[in-house]
């Protein structure tokens, strides 16, 4: 085990600065540099000093002995004042102490998961944590780091373990009389149950739109306000602006944050029937794709929007205040110069948002362990279907192996780079 450096702590200049070492040889290079260490979980002001006797800070030193730590290792922590040349001064001088080295991303967090003081579902909601940028997203990663995930998963993992147990009870008596015919039945409903346990999680709305934002493209034909009612809606002048048809030839993205929800607003270019622009012609299909992949989709447009765009469509009668402008129907009369019909707007879009994004009250699932649930749930429906006592206890394994890989207990190292490396340094 190789002991590791970083900065954990924001980047300097700042009030203080915390360095933090971490494995085997974290007590030794506390001694190096401070010269003694206070007792474990005691703050103890010392001089720190460099290789060569001069002194680099004046700070707050503490040691926490292993294993009861965050990484479960022996950790050393300096707080200094938060200076980038302290800072430099710090690191360099632990880079010289035999056996240490400075920190990868998320390594800090990777000791903690080896060492078995968190799960890799904590480990991936410490790292959405430290990614969020809204409440509702901010209180989500909370909950997953908090143990959500692992105890759901485990309760999962558990229940299979006793449609496993019973399995191989059923395949060492099947030869024996008083083995009950109704315990294949009894097995196959079991499986079945928690196949569609696991269906209700797997079809909660995507976690992701918490941290990626509810994408709402803007589309219908050239000159609708479509540009007009994005700046009123991101509140600033994303957009150009002008009475000449086409003025919008690509897509253009505007995020905004509204009641702890994120948002993605794309203003597209016109729904042209036919042009011989080809530049045009691109903004027009890139227009296409997205309004194809919203979550919303803002039609402004006196005619109804295509087929495939109705269930996600909010239909808008754009630029009601202009004279002559009438028949607004069953559509949303909205101006993006006046402001009229933006809160009624704005109630409409959060409302769909509310039905887009997951209930904080219950085990918020990632695509990685939505997938690996997925492959589990159908295992276990694979079993409730066969007959074949074999076949059932091959499925159940299976199902077993895939909730293991969700809290990382098997094939972990396969996803650890991929998760930790949107860590920072020192986490």
């Amino acid at each position: 085990m190789e002991t590791i450096f970083a900065l954990s702590s924001g980047s300097p200049p700042a009030g203080i600065a915390v360095v933090r070492v971490s494995g085997p040889r974290a007590q030794s290079a506390g001694v190096a540099l401070a010269g003694s260490l206070p007792e474990p979980r005691r703050a103890a002001l010392r001089a720190l000093r460099g290789p060569d006797g001069g002194e680099l800070d004046r700070a707050v030193v503490l040691w926490f002995d292993a294993p009861h730590t965050a990484t479960g290792h022996d950790i050393v922590e300096f707080h200094l004042h938060g200076g980038r040349a302290v800072v430099a001064a710090v690191e360099r001088a632990l880079s010289t102490v035999p056996g240490l080295r400075a920190a990868e991303a998320g390594e800090f967090t990777r000791q903690a998961l080896i060492a078995g003081r968190i799960d890799l579902t904590e480990a991936e909601g410490l790292g959405d944590l430290l990614e969020a940028e809204t409440e509702t997203a901010r209180r989500a990663a909370i909950q997953t780091s908090g143990g959500s995930v692992r105890r759901r998963t485990e309760d999962w993992t558990n229940a299979v373990l006793g449609i496993a147990a019973q399995a191989e009870a059923m395949l060492d008596h099947a030869d024996e009389d008083d083995v009950a015919a109704s315990a294949g039945e009894d097995l196959s409903r079991q499986c079945a149950t928690l196949a569609e346990q696991m269906t209700a999680a797997i079809d909660q709305p995507a976690v992701e739109r918490l941290k990626d934002g509810i994408q709402v493209v803007l589309a219908g034909p050239p000159n609708a306000g479509k540009s007009t009612l994005l700046n009123r809606m991101v509140d600033r002048e994303a957009a150009i602006v002008s009475p000449i048809a086409g003025t919008t030839r690509d897509r253009i993205e505007a995020a905004i944050q509204r009641n702890g929800i994120a948002y993605v607003f794309s203003d597209t270019a016109g729904l042209a029937v036919a042009t011989d622009d080809p530049i045009e012609a691109v903004g027009i299909a890139r227009a296409r794709e997205a309004a194809a992949a919203a979550d919303i989709v803002l039609w402004l447009d006196d005619q109804p929007p295509p087929d495939g765009l109705l269930d996600q469509t909010i239909a808008i009668f754009a630029r009601c205040d202009e004279a002559g402008r009438a028949g607004a129907g069953d559509r949303l009369a909205v101006s993006g110069v006046t402001g009229e019909g933006i809160e009624a707007l704005w109630t409409r879009i959060e409302q769909r948002a509310g039905e887009l994004t997951p209930s904080l009250d219950g085990a918020l699932l990632n695509r990685r362990q939505r997938q690996l649930l997925a492959v589990a749930r159908d295992a276990l429906r694979d079993a409730s279907l066969s007959h074949d006592l074999l076949l059932v206890a091959e499925n159940v394994r299976v199902a077993r192996g895939a909730l293991d890989r969700i809290t990382g207990r098997a094939d972990v190292e396969a996803v650890l780079d991929g998760i930790f490396s949107r860590f920072c340094i020192g986490k």
